[in-house]
C-alpha cells in the first residue's frame, strides 16, 4: 500500500492546480495522483480553440511532472473508505492518505446509439481522433449548440470543412442569450457556411461503407466523415456517493472546499460549492473555476484554512466573435443590453429582482473584475443605471 500526505483523485486541470496550491505551502509533502486518463494533466480549452489555429501541441501540458508527484494514470479509483483513509483503484492497488482531494470532473452525456461512431469531445485523445478525421474527411456533423458544439463547428469550418449542426433549440444559445443576439448568432453561423438544423434531434448514427449516415427525428439524413457531440457533462460523483459523502448536483463542499467527511476536499467540475457573489451553492464547469478552486483546495489541504470567494469567469470563441462572462446567464432573466456596436461589441447584464446576477462581455475584454464587483452590489438596478457602467 502506498502512503501519501496528499492524495488526489483526478488528473485534470483541477488536480494540477491543487498540486500547485499544496506546493505553495508544503514544498516537500508526498503527493499521489490517480487518474483514469493515461496522459499527464493538460489544458482542455485549447482542444476546441487554439489547437485548431496552430497553437503548438506542446503548449497543452501543465508541467505537473515537475512538481514531485507520483502519478498513477490509466486507473480509476473505485473504493473510498473515509473511516480508514483508504482508496482502492480498479487494478486492486490501495492508497492511504492524510488529506484527500476529489477532482473527479465530469463525463460527457452520451446518446443511446452510435457507439464508437460519435466523438464526445472532451479529452486529448478525442482531439487527436477528430483532427485525424479532419485531415482526410470533408463533411462533419455536430450535435448540440453549447460551448463544445459552437466551438467545434467554428473550428472545423475554419479548416475548410462542410459542417452541419443539429440542436434542439430554435437558435444557438436560445436559453442563454437575449433573443435578438441568439438569432444574430444563427445568421452569423449560416453566413460562415455552417448548415444549421435547429429544433431537431439526431435519432441514429450508422456506418455506411467508409462514411457515416446520420438521421434526425425530423427526417433529415446526412452522409458525413465524422460526428461530434457536445451534450453537456454529468459530474463524476459515484466514488463520493459510495463513500457516504453528501452529494447533490455534485459533491457538496463548504466555503473552504471541505466535503461532509473529515480530511476530504472536492473541487472543479464535480464540486457543488457556495458561490460567494451569487449567495447560493452551484456547480461550475469552466477552466477558471477549475484552476482557482483547485489551487484553493490544495492550499487548504496543506493547512491554509482560507475561504473560496473567487467569482469564476468563463469564455468562448465563435469564429472572430468571443466573450467573457461571470455569474448566471439565462434568457429567462431580465436582461439589459448595452451595445457599443450592435451584436459586435457590448455588455449584457442579467438581473433578478433588480440585482445583477450575471454579466456577458461580448467582444469586451479584461473587464471581468468590474463585472464581478458589480454582482456584489445590492442594487436595485434599473436599465438606465447600467448603461455605460462597463465599457470596452
Amino acid at each position: 500500500m502506498r502512503q501519501y500526505k496528499y492524495l488526489i483523485v483526478g488528473s485534470g486541470m483541477t488536480a494540477d492546480a491543487a498540486v500547485r496550491g499544496i506546493r505553495e505551502i508544503d514544498p516537500n509533502g508526498s503527493i499521489g495522483m490517480i487518474g483514469y486518463e493515461t496522459d499527464m494533466p493538460y489544458a482542455r480549452p485549447p482542444l476546441s480553440k487554439g489547437m485548431w489555429k496552430g497553437r503548438p501541441f506542446a503548449k497543452v501540458w501543465r508541467g505537473t511532472d515537475q512538481l514531485n508527484v507520483d502519478f498513477h494514470l490509466g486507473r480509476e479509483a473505485i473504493e473510498l473508505h473515509p473511516e480508514t483513509k483508504r482508496v482502492r483503484d480498479d487494478q486492486g492497488d490501495e492508497y492511504a492518505y492524510d488529506k484527500l482531494l476529489l477532482a473527479t470532473g465530469g463525463s460527457p452525456i452520451r446518446l443511446p446509439f452510435g457507439q464508437g461512431h460519435i466523438i464526445y469531445f472532451r479529452t486529448l485523445q478525442d482531439f487527436e481522433h477528430l483532427r485525424a478525421l479532419a485531415e482526410r474527411g470533408e463533411k462533419f456533423l455536430v450535435i448540440g449548440a453549447g460551448f463544445i458544439g459552437t466551438e467545434i463547428a467554428a473550428a472545423l469550418s475554419m479548416q475548410g470543412k462542410h459542417v452541419s449542426m443539429v440542436f434542439l433549440e430554435n437558435s444557438i444559445g436560445e436559453n442563454v442569450y437575449p433573443p435578438d443576439l441568439s438569432q444574430f448568432i444563427n445568421n452569423f453561423y449560416r453566413k460562415k457556411g455552417v448548415d444549421l438544423v435547429p429544433g431537431d434531434a439526431v435519432s441514429a448514427v450508422e456506418e455506411t461503407g467508409s462514411r457515416l449516415t446520420v438521421r434526425t427525428r425530423g427526417g433529415r439524413a446526412f452522409e458525413v466523415d465524422g460526428v461530434v457531440a457536445g451534450l453537456g457533462l454529468r459530474p463524476n460523483v459515484a466514488l463520493a456517493q459510495s463513500a457516504g459523502l453528501r452529494v447533490e448536483n455534485g459533491v457538496v463542499v463548504d466555503d473552504h472546499l471541505r466535503t461532509s467527511a473529515p480530511d476530504i476536499f472536492a473541487a472543479g467540475d464535480a464540486a457543488m460549492f457556495p458561490h460567494y457573489a451569487l449567495g447560493k451553492s452551484i456547480r461550475v464547469e469552466h477552466e477558471d473555476n477549475a484552476l482557482m478552486m483547485g489551487k484553493q483546495a490544495g492550499r487548504n489541504m496543506a493547512g491554509a484554512d482560507e475561504a473560496y470567494t473567487h467569482t469564476p469567469i468563463f469564455y468562448s470563441d465563435m469564429f472572430e466573435l468571443g466573450y467573457e462572462a461571470v455569474g448566471e446567464l439565462s434568457s429567462k432573466m431580465e436582461t439589459v443590453s448595452d451595445w457599443q456596436e450592435q451584436f459586435q461589441k457590448g455588455v449584457i447584464y442579467y438581473l433578478d429582482a433588480g440585482r445583477v446576477r450575471g454579466v456577458l462581455l461580448w467582444n469586451v475584454w479584461e473587464k471581468t473584475k468590474d463585472a464581478a464587483a458589480l454582482m456584489l452590489e445590492p442594487g436595485p438596478f434599473k436599465a438606465e443605471d447600467l448603461k455605460g457602467r462597463i465599457s470596452g
